[in-house]
């Protein structure tokens, strides 16, 4: 299953705080279309029918199913830089044999 790092969890939940989206908003990950390894990321008010969920400490994220597949070995990260602009980044797991 996707883990996420605290980098992740923080921004994931800056992203979603917005006192006007429904409490169950989160990030949503699909993977592109005819078994391609493309991913996309957008703000969703609540999972899709088939979408994985996975929650830690209020950060949610909410996965398609064939993105759930890539990325269970993986670890989703998030960095913020000067300017404001966010980026996620995946990684090999801890422990995930090379």
């Amino acid at each position: 299953m996707l883990t996420l790092t605290s980098g992740a969890v923080q921004v994931i939940r800056t992203v979603t705080a917005n006192p006007e989206l429904p409490p169950e908003t989160g990030i949503r990950i699909a993977s592109g279309v005819n078994g391609s390894q493309t991913l996309s990321l957008s703000v969703a008010p609540a999972p899709e029918a088939g979408d994985e969920i996975v929650e830690e400490e209020g950060a949610r994220v909410y996965l398609e199913p064939g993105a759930a597949e890539l990325l269970q070995d993986k670890t989703l990260d998030a960095q913020v830089d000067p300017q404001g602009d966010v980026a996620f980044t995946i990684g090999d797991s801890p422990g995930t044999p090379a």
